[in-house]
């Protein structure tokens, strides 16, 4: 069957944009609509908004199981000066106490600023004397308290579908568009091939 120059071209313009068109409309779908919204008695959701709850325990599972465990969590702790930070702790904690003590007769002549630096720096190494203690009772409450896989998977389904959108979109917006470019370029190629087999009949 002989065709028409303009066949060769309307056919396969047509299915690259059907295609590029449905892809398109694929991806908003992976977010849109994000509230439940019925059509001919069919209830149409995006995907993330449809399915957040479980994405949000896998995500949750993922990384309390597999990215940050309380091992991580104690590894960061270790890295903290320690004395900077119980050091600060005891001079703010014991500031106030100090100022009383100075304004006591016969006490306060002998609180010098050199006396109460070393007192501070007592309490302070008495305190890292027990550092393994210390870490030791933190690993325990934090073991007991701090449930890592239940706080991102609360995040996550409390996140707004709108927000993960965004997020989604920064990261594979070239992906995505990639996505929709590919369907019109499959839609040209299957458009050719249909006009191709209809010329051989």
């Amino acid at each position: 069957m002989e065709l028409s120059p303009s066949t060769w071209i309307v056919v396969p313009l047509t299915g690259g944009l059907i295609g590029y068109i449905t892809n398109r409309i694929a991806v908003k779908m992976i977010f849109r609509p994000i509230a439940p919204v019925n059509v001919m008695g069919f209830k149409l959701q995006g995907l993330i908004g449809r399915r957040q709850k479980d994405l949000s325990r896998s995500i949750g599972n993922v990384v309390g199981k597999h990215l940050v465990g309380h091992d991580d969590i104690m590894a960061a702790l270790d890295g903290i000066d320690l004395e900077r930070v119980i050091g600060g702790a005891v001079k703010q904690g014991l500031s106030k106490k100090v100022e009383q003590l100075k304004n006591m007769p016969l006490v306060g002549s002998f609180l010098t600023d050199d006396r109460i630096e070393d007192l501070q720096a007592s309490v302070v190494r008495g305190i890292l004397a027990k550092k393994e203690m210390i870490f030791k009772e933190i690993e325990g409450a934090v073991e007991d308290g701090l449930d890592i896989k239940k706080i991102v998977t609360e995040k996550v389904e409390a996140f707004p579908v709108e927000r993960l959108e965004e997020l989604v979109l920064e990261v594979a917006s070239r992906e995505l568009r990639a996505i929709e470019i590919w369907g019109a370029v499959l839609g040209v190629l299957i458009g050719f091939l249909q006009v191709l087999f209809i010329g051989m009949q």
